[in-house]
């Protein structure tokens, strides 16, 4: 994959419905510091984000993770994205609010019509 200039790579933790995946995507360098992945995530023009080194951890299974040097996941399966460095693993209430509440806020993003 030839590099691009203009991003820069983010380790990244992303939450589904039945998997955890370890990965990098590659956001703007020219967007605010703070919103890289909010506005990476927030792009109602991207249907898909695309991962790359990328290691799928399944749930509830212990198992090895499946590696792809590429993968591209479906926007409506994503739960959460968390940067590496801030991602804790805790099944605990917190965490299924805070994936509640991220379902509740895709999905009223997706209902939001431009101006």
């Amino acid at each position: 994959m030839a590099k691009n200039n203009d991003t820069v790579p983010i380790e990244v933790t992303i939450l589904t419905a039945d998997h955890d995946i370890k990965g990098v995507v590659h956001v703007s360098k020219y967007t605010n510091t703070n919103r890289e992945l909010t506005d990476l995530l927030n792009d109602k023009e991207r249907r898909f984000l695309a991962v790359t080194n990328a290691e799928i951890y399944p749930r509830g299974v212990n198992q090895a993770p499946k590696r792809y040097n590429f993968l591209e996941i479906h926007m409506d399966y994503v739960l959460m994205v968390h940067p590496t460095s801030q991602a804790v693993f805790r099944d605990t209430g917190k965490t299924q609010e805070d994936i509640a509440r991220f379902k509740e806020l895709r999905f009223k993003l997706n209902q939001t019509k431009p101006f």
